[in-house]
């Protein structure tokens, strides 16, 4: 029986503020996600699941009403915590920070977690959902970081150098038998 996992990274998000929980979207991100909601009208997605991040709620959000669906949200699906109490990293400091966490998997800045302790945050909750959703179709409102690190976890092709050309927003269809990854189909289009 194969399980479907379609991971929805969100789209643009604005840099301001200082929290990472409450970010929405750009007008480009709004975009994005109508065009997600195009994109996967017709997947008949069975369950819809999200990051607790208003930024990956939205860009599911016309998809599951379109479908009369709830989103449930997962603690655990939140992206990389780079600074305590839901801070953002300066957008300056991103890319640098993150080069460095995925060449040394322990590193973390000081108030943050691990490329390893996030990773088995997700996985954890992942490999439950694929049981629990056994032979569904469950759409996942995710990250960039998150989404390559649980991809990462089945296939390492998904790496740094894959998260560095996705794309905001971004769709990947994970074909699962059981906990074995069979197959990986990118839906997005760069030039949606």
């Amino acid at each position: 029986m194969k399980t479907y996992i379609y991971m929805i990274r969100h789209g643009e998000s604005p840099k301001d503020g200082d929290n990472e929980r409450t970010r929405g979207l750009t007008d480009k991100g709004m975009s994005g996600a109508h065009l997600v909601t195009d994109i996967l009208k017709n997947e008949e997605i069975d369950t819809f699941i999200s990051s607790p991040y208003s930024r990956a709620i939205v860009t599911i959000e016309g998809l599951a009403q379109s479908m009369g669906k709830e989103i449930m949200i997962y603690e655990e699906l939140k992206e990389i915590v780079f600074l305590n109490d839901d801070k953002i990293l300066p957008e300056h400091e991103l890319y640098p920070t993150v080069t460095k966490m995925f060449n040394d998997r322990h590193y973390s800045l000081p108030e943050g977690e691990s490329i390893v302790d996030c990773q088995a945050r997700a996985i954890n909750v992942f490999k439950q959902i694929l049981s629990i959703y056994k032979g569904q179709k469950i759409a996942i409102g995710t990250h960039g970081a998150i989404m390559t690190l649980i991809m990462g976890y089945f296939d390492s092709q998904y790496d740094l150098e894959f998260l560095l050309k996705t794309s905001k927003p971004d769709i990947y269809r994970m074909e699962f038998d059981g906990e074995q990854l069979i197959e990986v189909k990118r839906f997005w289009k760069n030039d949606c």
